[in-house]
């Protein structure tokens, strides 16, 4: 029987209701290791009259205690009367598979199998439950019937964590290098994944524990100082608290300011990016003269980008951007930053061969995914008939620079001979031009003009007249070996 213990109760009542974490009437499913802060959770859920089931991973790493472990919390559900659903992993040979540390590896097998547990139904027979369907393909409720059986449907994950590990967390944010989100730590509630236990301290955990007589199991890997969390839990803070005995309570108190802070920078981060980012299909496009005025610049700038892959250390980089010419860039691992004429262009790799801007100057080449392009400045030549892939525009009519990219939906341009405006995908099809030949069409852009659908025809407001000066002289060869065929 699970004793009174009012002031822990209530304090977690309070903030299951203040922060709005989950309905008395949502069935819960509650993360069990079986050590003390899982199983605390679980007899606060279990007095305040909540209807939970338990979920517990075997990750295999331990021998005998894992299996000691997995059969306690067996008990443990026994004890509440609820189901329990156990998984056991092969998380040494998922981590060398993987290439990571076995503590990333189980915490990666640990989520996938919580959010499949929660998009999925369950239905008891024989003593266990079994996957009934995933989300969508049925409409029974956990409180509804199959025959005499129950679905179990569960609203929200519970995890344990409390107050030290969130000091913790900040703690190892704050060495490590974070922005303001990494000192509010860990959330009380992100999407389907609720910690109601965040308000108090462990040591209110264990005189609760110890009031009520709850028994738990300890993880012998928890001594073990090798892993970062367990030095700071160990070594690190404990000798902070001696040197400052309210430190640890003073990070705990400055948490919610954290995270009150993080909404206020947010919001201004927000207003930010409604100012300055225009969004063109997978392409964000940004003024750089309206952007080089924003203040903080880095900061701002960073916000921006780290949703694309890109490094703190990379901000500076692309902040020499806005004082930099046409064509120069920026890389991720996913995107590419570039800077075209007034622009900064954020895309995507695979849509980075889609928008090469050939630099200024007389002459150059670019390779580019599955082909390359040559370029010069020369005479009028005496004969104009070239091969395909060889394009001649009077250089007069062209902008300082050029930028070769992929069609685009709704481009036109004015076929040389035709006399009027086309939609280039109408031309292309007017050629009799297979899907493959169309879907590899690339374009050279002049401005906001199309000056040259490569391979195909230019454009008649770039064609060369008896006024023409000078010639810019085009070759674009696409093959998988990426080979260069410059005009002779």
């Amino acid at each position: 029987m699970i004793l009174a213990s009012p002031d822990l109760q209530r304090k977690f009542t309070d903030y299951i209701r203040t922060h709005q974490l989950f309905h008395a009437k949502d069935r819960l499913l509650i993360a069990v290791s079986g050590g003390l802060d899982s199983s605390v959770l679980c007899a606060l859920c279990y007095r305040s009259g909540f209807s939970f089931s338990v979920a517990h991973c075997n990750f295999g790493l331990r021998g005998d205690e894992s299996m000691r472990d997995e059969s306690f919390v067996r008990q443990l559900a026994k004890q509440y009367a609820v189901p329990i659903l156990v998984k056991s992993f092969q998380t040494e040979a998922y981590a060398a598979e993987q290439k990571l540390s076995i503590q990333e590896a189980a915490r990666k097998l640990r989520y996938a199998w919580f959010d499949e547990l929660l998009q999925s139904e369950w239905e008891e027979g024989d003593g266990q439950w079994q996957l009934v369907s995933n989300e969508g393909a049925s409409s029974h409720s956990a409180s509804q019937k199959v025959g005499s059986n129950s679905l179990l449907k569960h609203q929200y994950l519970l995890t344990a964590h409390h107050l030290d590990d969130n000091i913790e967390t900040v703690a190892m944010h704050f060495f490590k290098g974070t922005g303001i989100s990494g000192l509010r730590g860990i959330l009380p509630k992100k999407n389907k994944v609720v910690r109601p236990l965040l308000f108090a301290r462990r040591s209110e955990l264990e005189t609760f524990a110890q009031a009520n007589k709850l028994q738990w199991v300890e993880d012998s890997s928890n001594a073990s100082t090798k892993y970062t969390r367990n030095f700071f839990r160990k070594e690190l803070l404990p000798i902070v608290a001696q040197k400052m005995p309210q430190a640890l309570d003073n990070i705990g108190d400055s948490i919610p300011k954290f995270y009150e802070a993080e909404l206020l920078y947010q919001q201004a981060v927000d207003s930010h990016r409604k100012a300055l980012l225009e969004y063109k299909g997978a392409e964000v496009h940004i003024p750089v003269l309206k952007l080089a005025r924003v203040q903080p610049l880095n900061t701002i700038v960073y916000e921006i980008l780290k949703e694309y892959g890109f490094r703190p250390a990379q901000t500076g980089d692309v902040v020499h951007l806005l004082a930099s010419e046409t064509g120069k860039y920026v890389r991720s691992a996913t995107h590419q930053v570039l800077r075209h004429r007034a622009w900064i262009i954020i895309a995507p790799l695979q849509a980075a061969a889609q928008s090469i801007v050939l630099l200024e100057g007389e002459k150059g080449t670019i390779h580019f995914e599955g082909g390359s392009i040559f370029w010069q400045h020369c005479a009028v030549p005496k004969i104009l008939e070239a091969p395909a892939h060889i394009a001649f525009l009077d250089a007069a009519k062209i902008d300082a620079s050029l930028m070769l990219r992929r069609l685009k939906q709704g481009d036109y341009f004015y076929p040389l001979g035709l006399g009027k405006k086309k939609k280039v995908a109408r031309f292309l099809s007017s050629q009799k031009l297979s899907k493959q030949i169309k879907d590899a069409v690339w374009i050279l852009q002049s401005g906001n003009r199309i000056a040259w659908v490569a391979g195909h025809r230019i454009d008649d407001r770039f064609k060369i007249t008896a006024q023409t000066k000078q010639v810019i002289k085009i070759a674009i060869v696409q093959d998988s070996a990426g080979n260069l065929a410059r005009p002779k």
